[in-house]
């Protein structure tokens, strides 16, 4: 309420930004105005003059940088070059030369904004009525930004997050702050969620970079690793979707030698959809691997037919279970028909008769109830604990949030009743231990022994891990779900985006698992080589900036992770639609 009445008095938060931007929007104007009596080549010789006020600006503070780089190069004294590295990234606690000159880059950007943003408007209302080739097909150029793009651009420019609603063109919005921070030559770059849009986009609006001189490329159409991907992120301005940068930063340090990198610094990217990016698919992992040459392979298929017949006998199991805990909950007995549910739900949290039964009134707070309990109950001592008997009845329990499960002393036997210890791992460090006190072994015979033990401690473990993630695919992952089968391969499905993931695999032996449930091919398992996430890679740019048309209501996220502002752009006209708040109805 107290912020209501802020509003009222001062304004909204994003209207006194927008007031404060005002004076800019109008000296673009009044400097466009100018510029009509230019001929279109006096015009398209703007972006050399910004270039060269960018070089006469910074030119002392990049001298002195090639310089200091130059000399760590050749320096041979570790203190020396440990003293040239402070002075350059200012590890002494001042402000180093690199700084210095990221920083006489950026007040000259604030200072050039208005005319460049102007430039950008006239060449596009000039463009007017020409013909662009965009994917094969020809589009006729009619764009010019209005006033609240040029709004929009400026705040991208100051490294925030414009949202613009669904229409108001966040695609032309772009090209403002791209021209001008592509001006130093640094690169920068726009970051798409498809390859679609990275492909349209860069011939689209590639129409207005070349008019004014500047070079365009797409990742999407060059080849990873070769010399056009590196000459794509040579360019100006550099289209491509988030996983392609991400990928293309694991390659380059995978590389033997410097020569074979293709990414230059990380400086300045404008995100589209910048909440699917930055939040949604933030934690997302990107994953390069490598075979690993395992023999084990072909025991995939081994085991899958014996753990085809666990997963079915304890299904039944379950449904044993579901049915005395309902026949419990019609006699009243709340505390047994608890138990049994909270036991099925352990053995089996996709069982469709269970989830039917939660679906009842009161009965999911019974099992959650139970599930505080039991919590509690394995904190106290062994012989203090009350259900400690409770996985008995089952073969093996799955842990449905951490996807993880483990066989219980019923699913051993169930699965090797002959040699029961076949699936038990034996305390490796206490037989080596006794090894080491028998003193009537010679020391060669002892290190044979204690190799014998690693060997089929590694077996076991190996043949374990096997049969757990047979598991985790039997009952915990879904065909056409998490994952489908395509011409008879297992592709994993993007659970944000509901896409397909071509070349992706789960690691630790889970998509050879996945394979052996569908009777496909049992592919080679991997290591991983690489891995950053998405958050990571993009907290290495200098300054990052995002459009969408929902980011105000991940605000706190997106300044806590990243430190962005979000900054709300009006519509070039009024909205007539009357949002309101949706109404939610409860059903049985």
């Amino acid at each position: 309420m107290l912020n209501r009445l802020i509003g009222r008095v001062f304004g909204t938060r994003h209207e006194r930004e927008r007031k404060r931007v005002q004076p800019i929007l109008a000296e673009i104007i009044a400097i466009e105005a100018g510029l009509a009596s230019l001929s279109d080549a006096e015009l398209q010789a703007q972006t050399a003059k910004f270039r060269a006020i960018l070089a006469e600006r910074t030119a002392p503070s990049e001298e002195r940088l090639a310089l200091l780089k130059a000399a760590k190069r050749s320096a041979v004294d570790a203190v020396e070059r440990e003293r040239l590295d402070s002075e350059l990234s200012g590890n002494d606690g001042r402000g180093g030369v690199e700084a210095e000159f990221r920083a006489a880059i950026a007040d000259t950007l604030d200072e050039l904004l208005p005319e460049a943003f102007a430039t950008v408007r006239e060449a596009s209302r000039r463009l007017i009525g020409t013909k662009v080739d965009v994917l094969g097909n020809e589009v006729i150029w009619d764009m010019v930004p209005y006033d609240v793009q040029l709004i929009g651009g400026i705040q991208l420019h100051l490294g925030r997050i414009a949202e613009m609603a669904t229409g108001e063109g966040k695609t032309l919005v772009a090209t403002l702050p791209l021209y001008l921070n592509a001006l130093p030559g640094r690169g920068a770059q726009l970051v798409t969620v498809n390859n679609y849009l990275a492909r349209r986009d860069s011939q689209w609006m590639g129409h207005i970079y070349r008019w004014l001189g500047l070079t365009v490329a797409c990742l999407d159409v060059t080849e990873a690793g070769s010399f056009e991907r590196r000459e794509a992120y040579h360019a100006d301005i550099t289209y491509g979707t988030n996983n392609e940068f991400g990928f293309d930063y694991l390659r380059d340090n995978m590389v033997v030698s410097l020569d074979q990198r293709v990414q230059r610094s990380h400086v300045f990217a404008i995100i589209d959809e910048v909440d699917s990016i930055l939040i949604d698919e933030a934690r997302t992992p990107l994953i390069i691997s490598g075979p690993v040459g395992n023999e084990s392979d072909g025991q995939y298929a081994e085991f899958n037919t014996g753990v085809v017949r666990l997963v079915r006998r304890q299904s039944d199991l379950v449904n044993t279970q579901v049915g005395e805990a309902e026949r419990a909950l019609e006699a009243g007995d709340k505390d047994t028909a608890a138990l049994q549910f909270y036991k099925a739900r352990l053995g089996g949290p996709k069982n469709k008769r269970l989830m039917k039964a939660l679906q009842e009134q009161g009965v999911k707070q019974l099992v959650q109830a139970m599930e505080l309990k039991h919590i509690a109950d394995r904190k106290l001592p062994a012989s203090k604990q009350e259900f400690r008997d409770l996985e008995d009845d089952l073969l093996y329990v799955l842990d449905e949030k951490g996807h993880t499960v483990h066989l219980t002393e019923q699913g051993v036997d169930w699965l090797s009743p002959d040699a029961h210890d076949a699936f038990v791992l034996p305390d490796i460090s206490l037989i080596i231990g006794q090894l080491d006190k028998d003193h009537e072994l010679s020391a060669p015979e002892r290190l044979e022994r204690r190799n014998a033990i690693e060997r089929e401690y590694a077996m076991k473990s190996e043949r374990l891990n096997i049969v757990h993630q047979l598991l985790r695919a039997h009952a915990l992952y879904e065909k056409d779900v998490n994952y489908v089968v395509q011409e008879g391969q297992v592709l994993i499905v993007d659970e944000f985006t509901g896409r397909t993931m071509p070349g992706r695999r789960w690691s630790e032996g889970l998509h050879q698992a996945v394979e052996a449930k569908e009777s496909v091919q049992v592919k080679g398992e991997t290591q991983t080589m690489a891995t950053i996430t998405i958050q990571n890679f993009f907290r290495m740019y200098e300054k990052l900036a995002g459009m969408t048309g929902t980011a105000e209501t991940e605000e706190t996220e997106f300044h806590t992770i990243y430190g962005l502002v979000v900054s709300v752009i009006p519509t070039n006209r009024p909205i007539d639609r009357d949002d309101r708040q949706d109404l939610v109805f409860k059903t049985r």
